[in-house]
């Protein structure tokens, strides 16, 4: 049992979720600045005079910085059954399962170069680029990142069609500027492969200017070929930007829409209701210890916990509410003070629908007036009330 707890502490001081912890953010923000430390040492590891003058102090931090990334490795192994993807599967399937993920793939090549060359004793300076592998470890604590990766997947198919068209582009301009300027300049066009590094830095719009036509006629194709280079780029770009603001405005949705349907108060409406109810909702982060609500003072909004955990205190006793629980409801529909006091236990973050929003949408969408009367009945004739412990 004490194994269990010790582990499910882990994973939220490894995993943080919406509202975390001072602790897991001082977690998150060490490993952050040791994989910038890692990248930054790498770079200055490669000028010949800093590498002699502090060999001594890059080997340290090369030591102390594989220590905390095994150290994360296998603790993100062991509580790898406490990921929610795994839940269902025995500990050994989910560490397993864990282990080829992306994440934890990224997370093995970054410390493989050092125990490599502890294994095989020779110089593995070809290694030193795998080190610079821990940079994208910082995908782990950017949601964005994941995010892009999320975008650039399901657009694979579009950016794959836009590739396919700069590469005929690309061949098309090459064998264009090769039958304009071959006579011309025989030694930079005399073949399309030749021509193909004009068409590469022209439809990039880099032009470095080391080839370019002297021709009349090369000099239209390349006209041609810069303004197709740029209308080239564009076209990936507009794809992974839409694609990129689509995802995120799905994860948004789908986190609420779970966290809506799963109120007792809202779980009876239809589509259209959840989303219009979704419109109204606010967000707010509770630190531990603060006052979410007092008993006593009218109630003011319907809240829903996204994440932490609260305790409320009232004339019954006291109960704790974790993430997907309500409180504040019944108050709100029967139009009675609040009869519990709400705190935060660990940090928390609430979405709350304002007490007017409520009204307003019992009033107008005639589902959710409904919906909350038969539910409002049923509470009244149990003698239920939700917000009391």
């Amino acid at each position: 049992m004490a194994a269990s707890v010790l582990r499910r502490r882990i994973y939220e001081l490894l995993d943080k979720g919406l509202a975390g912890s001072w602790l897991a953010d001082l977690v998150h923000g060490a490993l952050i600045a040791l994989v910038m430390v890692n990248v930054a040492a790498v770079v200055l590891e490669s000028m010949p005079a800093l590498a002699s003058a502090y060999a001594g102090e890059f080997r340290a931090l090369e030591i102390a910085s594989v220590a905390a990334f095994s150290l994360e490795y296998v603790a993100r192994l062991w509580v790898a059954p406490e990921h929610p993807p795994y839940h269902g599967l025995s500990p050994l399937r989910a560490r397993l399962r864990a282990a080829l993920s992306p994440a934890l793939i990224i997370d093995l090549l970054a410390i493989v170069p050092f125990y490599v060359g502890l294994l095989l004793d020779v110089d593995l300076r070809f290694l030193l680029l795998l080190r610079l592998v821990r940079f994208f470890k910082l995908a782990r604590y950017s949601p964005g990142f994941a995010s892009l990766v999320d975008a650039l997947w399901s657009e694979r198919r579009a950016l794959g069609a836009s590739l396919l068209i700069f590469l005929g582009a690309l061949v098309i301009a090459a064998s264009a500027m090769r039958l304009a300027e071959q006579e011309a300049q025989p030694d930079k066009f005399a073949t399309i492969p030749d021509a193909l590094w004009w068409a590469v830095i022209t439809l990039t719009t880099v032009g470095y200017g080391d080839v370019y036509p002297v021709t009349g006629a090369g000099k239209i194709i390349a006209a041609f070929t810069a303004v197709t280079g740029i209308v080239m780029l564009a076209l990936p770009v507009g794809i992974v930007a839409t694609a990129f603001a689509r995802e995120i405005q799905r994860r948004d949705f789908v986190v609420t829409w779970s966290m809506v349907t799963g109120v007792p108060l809202f779980s009876g409406l239809d589509a259209a209701s959840v989303a219009e109810v979704m419109r109204s909702l606010t967000s707010a982060t509770y630190e531990p210890g603060a006052l979410i609500c007092r008993g006593g003072q009218p109630a003011r909004a319907v809240f829903v916990i996204a994440e932490g955990e609260v305790e409320a205190e009232g004339a019954g006793g006291r109960r704790e509410l974790g993430a997907g629980q309500c409180f504040g409801e019944a108050a709100v529909l029967q139009g009675r003070p609040m009869e519990v006091t709400v705190r935060a236990l660990t940090r928390v973050k609430v979405l709350a629908l304002d007490a007017d929003e409520l009204h307003h949408l019992r009033a107008t969408r005639p589902a959710i007036g409904l919906v909350i009367a038969t539910l409002a009945e049923s509470w009244e004739s149990a003698g239920e009330a939700p917000d009391r412990p």
